[in-house]
Protein backbone atom coordinates (compact mmCIF):
# COMPACT_ATOMS: atom_id res chain seq x y z
CA UNK A 1 0.00 0.00 0.00
CA UNK A 2 2.94 2.72 0.80
CA UNK A 3 4.53 1.61 -2.30
CA UNK A 4 0.86 2.62 -4.32
CA UNK A 5 0.75 5.75 -2.81
CA UNK A 6 4.73 6.64 -3.48
CA UNK A 7 4.43 6.02 -6.93
CA UNK A 8 1.01 8.07 -6.68
CA UNK A 9 2.52 10.84 -5.40
CA UNK A 10 5.06 10.79 -7.74
CA UNK A 11 3.14 10.98 -10.65
CA UNK A 12 0.82 13.96 -8.78
CA UNK A 13 4.62 15.72 -7.23
CA UNK A 14 5.24 17.39 -10.46
CA UNK A 15 1.83 18.74 -11.53
CA UNK A 16 1.83 20.38 -7.72
CA UNK A 17 5.30 21.96 -8.68
CA UNK A 18 3.76 23.47 -12.00
CA UNK A 19 0.72 24.38 -10.76
CA UNK A 20 1.94 28.07 -8.96
CA UNK A 21 3.86 29.20 -12.45
CA UNK A 22 -0.12 28.00 -13.98
CA UNK A 23 -1.48 30.14 -11.60
CA UNK A 24 0.56 33.00 -12.00
CA UNK A 25 0.63 32.69 -15.87
CA UNK A 26 -3.48 32.70 -15.82
CA UNK A 27 -4.06 35.23 -13.53
CA UNK A 28 -0.72 37.55 -14.81
CA UNK A 29 -1.43 37.12 -18.43
CA UNK A 30 -4.07 34.63 -19.69
CA UNK A 31 -6.97 36.90 -18.23
CA UNK A 32 -5.77 40.16 -19.00
CA UNK A 33 -5.40 39.21 -22.35
CA UNK A 34 -8.81 37.77 -23.24
CA UNK A 35 -10.19 40.76 -20.98
CA UNK A 36 -8.42 43.05 -23.52
CA UNK A 37 -9.80 40.76 -26.22
CA UNK A 38 -13.34 41.06 -24.47
CA UNK A 39 -13.15 44.82 -24.14
CA UNK A 40 -12.14 45.35 -27.86
CA UNK A 41 -15.62 44.82 -28.92
CA UNK A 42 -16.81 47.50 -26.93
CA UNK A 43 -16.73 51.52 -26.66
CA UNK A 44 -15.74 52.93 -23.18
CA UNK A 45 -14.21 55.22 -22.03
CA UNK A 46 -11.46 55.78 -18.95
CA UNK A 47 -13.36 56.89 -15.79
CA UNK A 48 -16.61 56.16 -16.79
CA UNK A 49 -18.65 53.37 -15.24
CA UNK A 50 -18.90 50.14 -16.85
CA UNK A 51 -23.18 50.10 -17.38
CA UNK A 52 -22.16 53.12 -20.05
CA UNK A 53 -19.79 51.19 -22.01
CA UNK A 54 -21.23 50.96 -25.96
CA UNK A 55 -21.52 47.53 -27.26
CA UNK A 56 -19.78 48.07 -31.00
CA UNK A 57 -19.34 44.37 -32.24
CA UNK A 58 -16.70 44.50 -35.07
CA UNK A 59 -17.09 48.05 -35.87
CA UNK A 60 -13.27 48.77 -33.56
CA UNK A 61 -11.77 46.21 -36.01
CA UNK A 62 -13.30 47.89 -38.90
CA UNK A 63 -11.72 51.77 -37.90
CA UNK A 64 -8.59 49.98 -37.02
CA UNK A 65 -8.07 48.66 -40.73
CA UNK A 66 -8.55 52.51 -41.88
CA UNK A 67 -6.38 53.98 -39.21
CA UNK A 68 -3.39 55.50 -40.99
CA UNK A 69 -2.32 56.06 -37.34
CA UNK A 70 -2.22 52.58 -36.34
CA UNK A 71 -0.42 50.81 -40.02
CA UNK A 72 2.07 53.21 -39.35
CA UNK A 73 3.02 52.31 -35.89
CA UNK A 74 3.56 48.51 -37.38
CA UNK A 75 5.34 49.36 -40.06
CA UNK A 76 7.63 51.71 -37.32
CA UNK A 77 7.58 48.26 -34.92
CA UNK A 78 8.14 46.02 -37.51
CA UNK A 79 11.24 48.25 -38.78
CA UNK A 80 12.28 49.05 -34.67
CA UNK A 81 12.50 44.94 -34.51
CA UNK A 82 14.25 43.88 -37.75
CA UNK A 83 17.17 46.49 -36.98
CA UNK A 84 17.39 46.13 -33.23
CA UNK A 85 17.44 42.24 -33.13
CA UNK A 86 19.65 41.72 -35.98
CA UNK A 87 22.64 44.32 -35.24
CA UNK A 88 22.09 42.87 -31.54
CA UNK A 89 22.33 39.29 -32.28
CA UNK A 90 25.44 39.76 -34.81
CA UNK A 91 27.29 42.37 -32.72
CA UNK A 92 26.72 40.10 -29.31
CA UNK A 93 27.75 36.74 -31.09
CA UNK A 94 30.58 38.77 -32.30
CA UNK A 95 31.75 40.17 -28.95
CA UNK A 96 30.99 36.35 -27.50
CA UNK A 97 33.42 34.65 -29.77
CA UNK A 98 35.97 37.61 -29.35
CA UNK A 99 35.64 36.78 -25.36
CA UNK A 100 35.01 33.52 -25.12
CA UNK A 101 38.99 32.30 -24.94
CA UNK A 102 40.32 33.15 -21.32
CA UNK A 103 42.48 36.45 -22.39
CA UNK A 104 44.36 38.93 -20.46
CA UNK A 105 41.74 41.55 -19.10
CA UNK A 106 38.45 39.95 -20.68
CA UNK A 107 37.01 39.95 -17.14
CA UNK A 108 37.47 44.05 -17.48
CA UNK A 109 35.70 44.17 -21.13
CA UNK A 110 32.73 41.71 -19.88
CA UNK A 111 32.10 43.74 -16.82
CA UNK A 112 31.96 46.87 -19.17
CA UNK A 113 29.64 45.40 -21.61
CA UNK A 114 26.98 44.32 -19.25
CA UNK A 115 26.99 47.85 -17.45
CA UNK A 116 23.97 49.18 -19.76
CA UNK A 117 21.93 45.99 -18.44
CA UNK A 118 21.76 47.44 -15.11
CA UNK A 119 21.09 50.65 -15.88
CA UNK A 120 16.93 51.23 -15.57
CA UNK A 121 14.90 51.69 -18.82
CA UNK A 122 13.85 55.09 -17.49
CA UNK A 123 17.37 56.48 -16.78
CA UNK A 124 18.54 55.51 -19.92
CA UNK A 125 16.34 57.38 -22.14
CA UNK A 126 16.89 60.25 -20.10
CA UNK A 127 20.27 59.69 -20.41
CA UNK A 128 20.81 59.45 -24.46
CA UNK A 129 17.73 61.95 -24.76
CA UNK A 130 20.42 64.83 -22.95
CA UNK A 131 23.45 63.22 -24.43
CA UNK A 132 21.65 63.53 -28.19
CA UNK A 133 20.56 67.22 -27.83
CA UNK A 134 21.11 69.43 -30.44
CA UNK A 135 22.57 71.96 -28.25
CA UNK A 136 24.06 70.91 -25.24
CA UNK A 137 24.77 67.03 -25.83
CA UNK A 138 27.76 66.07 -25.91
CA UNK A 139 27.76 63.48 -28.88
CA UNK A 140 27.37 66.65 -30.79
CA UNK A 141 29.64 68.47 -29.06
CA UNK A 142 32.31 65.89 -30.05
CA UNK A 143 31.03 65.29 -34.00
CA UNK A 144 31.20 69.09 -34.14
CA UNK A 145 34.68 69.31 -32.98
CA UNK A 146 35.82 66.23 -35.41
CA UNK A 147 34.47 68.14 -38.19
CA UNK A 148 36.08 71.72 -37.43
CA UNK A 149 39.14 69.76 -36.97
CA UNK A 150 39.25 67.65 -40.13
CA UNK A 151 36.80 70.07 -42.11
CA UNK A 152 36.51 67.31 -45.36
CA UNK A 153 34.12 65.24 -42.90
CA UNK A 154 31.62 67.73 -42.34
CA UNK A 155 30.51 67.04 -45.85
CA UNK A 156 30.18 63.08 -44.47
CA UNK A 157 27.73 64.57 -41.32
CA UNK A 158 30.05 65.54 -38.69
CA UNK A 159 28.25 68.56 -38.15
CA UNK A 160 25.35 69.00 -35.27
CA UNK A 161 22.04 67.44 -35.85
CA UNK A 162 18.58 67.26 -34.06
CA UNK A 163 19.17 63.82 -34.21
CA UNK A 164 15.44 63.40 -32.05
CA UNK A 165 13.74 66.35 -33.61
CA UNK A 166 14.50 64.69 -37.87
CA UNK A 167 12.02 62.33 -38.97
CA UNK A 168 15.33 60.34 -40.68
CA UNK A 169 17.62 60.58 -37.73
CA UNK A 170 14.91 59.66 -34.69
CA UNK A 171 14.43 56.17 -35.13
CA UNK A 172 17.73 56.09 -35.85
CA UNK A 173 18.92 56.97 -32.36
CA UNK A 174 16.77 54.91 -31.05
CA UNK A 175 17.69 51.75 -32.37
CA UNK A 176 21.42 52.48 -31.18
CA UNK A 177 20.01 53.29 -27.53
CA UNK A 178 18.72 50.00 -27.61
CA UNK A 179 21.86 48.06 -29.26
CA UNK A 180 23.96 50.04 -26.51
CA UNK A 181 21.29 48.57 -23.72
CA UNK A 182 20.60 45.09 -25.02
CA UNK A 183 23.64 44.12 -26.42
CA UNK A 184 25.00 42.84 -23.46
CA UNK A 185 22.17 40.19 -22.75
CA UNK A 186 22.65 38.40 -26.23
CA UNK A 187 26.14 38.75 -25.27
CA UNK A 188 26.21 37.17 -21.78
CA UNK A 189 24.04 34.15 -23.11
CA UNK A 190 26.02 33.61 -26.40
CA UNK A 191 28.53 33.52 -24.15
CA UNK A 192 27.82 31.08 -21.87
CA UNK A 193 26.71 28.52 -24.42
CA UNK A 194 30.20 28.62 -26.31
CA UNK A 195 31.84 28.38 -23.24
CA UNK A 196 29.51 25.08 -22.25
CA UNK A 197 30.34 23.42 -25.44
CA UNK A 198 31.94 19.84 -25.61
CA UNK A 199 35.49 19.78 -25.23
CA UNK A 200 35.66 16.64 -27.28
CA UNK A 201 33.98 18.05 -30.26
CA UNK A 202 35.99 21.30 -30.73
CA UNK A 203 39.40 18.78 -30.21
CA UNK A 204 37.97 16.58 -32.43
CA UNK A 205 37.46 19.50 -35.17
CA UNK A 206 40.77 20.84 -34.70
CA UNK A 207 42.76 17.69 -35.20
CA UNK A 208 40.77 17.45 -38.30
CA UNK A 209 42.56 20.74 -38.97
CA UNK A 210 39.46 23.29 -38.87
CA UNK A 211 40.89 26.48 -38.26
CA UNK A 212 39.57 29.53 -36.76
CA UNK A 213 36.68 30.26 -39.22
CA UNK A 214 35.63 26.38 -39.76
CA UNK A 215 35.41 25.84 -36.31
CA UNK A 216 33.62 28.83 -35.67
CA UNK A 217 30.82 28.81 -38.60
CA UNK A 218 30.64 24.65 -38.79
CA UNK A 219 31.34 23.64 -35.32
CA UNK A 220 30.30 26.23 -32.66
CA UNK A 221 27.68 28.17 -34.08
CA UNK A 222 25.50 25.40 -35.22
CA UNK A 223 25.67 23.39 -31.88
CA UNK A 224 24.69 26.57 -30.02
CA UNK A 225 21.63 27.63 -32.76
CA UNK A 226 18.98 26.45 -30.21
CA UNK A 227 20.21 28.89 -27.84
CA UNK A 228 20.59 31.83 -30.67
CA UNK A 229 17.19 31.00 -31.79
CA UNK A 230 15.89 31.52 -27.79
CA UNK A 231 17.99 34.52 -27.43
CA UNK A 232 16.46 36.04 -30.28
CA UNK A 233 12.65 35.22 -29.52
CA UNK A 234 13.14 36.96 -25.97
CA UNK A 235 14.22 40.06 -28.02
CA UNK A 236 11.92 40.18 -30.62
CA UNK A 237 8.99 39.78 -27.87
CA UNK A 238 10.74 42.16 -25.65
CA UNK A 239 11.12 44.64 -28.39
CA UNK A 240 7.90 44.69 -29.58
CA UNK A 241 6.74 45.52 -26.20
CA UNK A 242 9.33 48.86 -25.68
CA UNK A 243 7.74 51.40 -24.28
CA UNK A 244 9.66 53.39 -21.90
CA UNK A 245 12.66 54.72 -23.44
CA UNK A 246 10.96 55.80 -26.76
CA UNK A 247 8.78 57.35 -24.24
CA UNK A 248 11.07 59.73 -22.63
CA UNK A 249 13.04 60.21 -25.50
CA UNK A 250 10.66 61.14 -28.25
CA UNK A 251 6.88 60.24 -27.59
CA UNK A 252 6.30 58.81 -30.97
CA UNK A 253 7.87 62.14 -32.40
CA UNK A 254 8.83 63.81 -34.78
CA UNK A 255 5.05 63.05 -36.23
CA UNK A 256 4.76 59.34 -36.13
CA UNK A 257 7.79 58.04 -37.11
CA UNK A 258 8.95 56.57 -33.92
CA UNK A 259 5.43 55.53 -32.51
CA UNK A 260 5.72 52.20 -32.30
CA UNK A 261 2.55 50.17 -31.29
CA UNK A 262 2.87 49.30 -27.54
CA UNK A 263 3.37 53.73 -27.57
CA UNK A 264 0.25 54.10 -29.46
CA UNK A 265 -1.62 51.87 -27.42
CA UNK A 266 -0.49 54.13 -24.68
CA UNK A 267 -1.56 57.40 -26.35
CA UNK A 268 -5.22 55.62 -27.20
CA UNK A 269 -5.53 54.06 -23.77
CA UNK A 270 -4.38 57.34 -21.45
CA UNK A 271 -4.74 60.02 -23.67
CA UNK A 272 -7.59 59.62 -25.76
CA UNK A 273 -8.99 57.75 -23.23
CA UNK A 274 -10.59 54.95 -25.79
CA UNK A 275 -9.79 51.69 -23.45
CA UNK A 276 -12.02 49.95 -26.41
CA UNK A 277 -10.35 51.03 -29.28
CA UNK A 278 -6.59 50.42 -27.55
CA UNK A 279 -7.98 46.91 -26.42
CA UNK A 280 -7.45 46.21 -30.56
CA UNK A 281 -4.45 47.52 -30.80
CA UNK A 282 -3.34 45.35 -28.07
CA UNK A 283 -4.87 42.24 -29.93
CA UNK A 284 -3.04 42.93 -32.94
CA UNK A 285 0.18 43.64 -31.29
CA UNK A 286 -0.21 40.00 -29.29
CA UNK A 287 -1.11 38.74 -32.63
CA UNK A 288 2.39 39.84 -34.58
CA UNK A 289 3.92 38.65 -31.78
CA UNK A 290 2.89 35.58 -31.98
CA UNK A 291 3.12 34.67 -35.52
CA UNK A 292 6.57 36.24 -36.26
CA UNK A 293 7.36 33.34 -32.70
CA UNK A 294 5.91 30.51 -34.06
CA UNK A 295 7.08 31.45 -37.44
CA UNK A 296 10.63 31.48 -36.18
CA UNK A 297 10.14 27.97 -34.14
CA UNK A 298 8.05 26.31 -37.10
CA UNK A 299 11.18 26.88 -39.21
CA UNK A 300 13.55 25.91 -36.45
CA UNK A 301 12.58 24.15 -33.17
CA UNK A 302 15.26 24.37 -30.83
CA UNK A 303 13.78 21.62 -28.64
CA UNK A 304 13.80 19.12 -32.09
CA UNK A 305 17.38 20.24 -32.67
CA UNK A 306 18.54 19.57 -29.65
CA UNK A 307 17.28 16.16 -29.60
CA UNK A 308 18.70 15.33 -32.91
CA UNK A 309 21.63 16.82 -31.67
CA UNK A 310 22.10 14.60 -28.79
CA UNK A 311 20.92 11.49 -30.68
Amino acid sequence: MSIKRFRDARLIAPFIFIMPAVVILVVGLIIPVMYAAYLSFFDWDMGTPWETAQFLGLDNYRRMLTDVGVKSSIMVTLRYTFWTTTLEMILGILFALALEKPIKGASIFRTIFILPLMVSPIVVGLMWKYMLDARTGVINYYIEAIGNAIPVLKNFGFVRHAYLGDPHLALRALIVTDIWQWTPFIFIIILAGLQALPSESLEAAYVDGANWWKMTWHVKLPMILPLIIVTLLMRIIDVFRALEVIFIMTFGGPGRTTEVLSLKIYKTAFTAQDLGYASVISVILISITLVLSIGILIYHNPTRATEGHKS
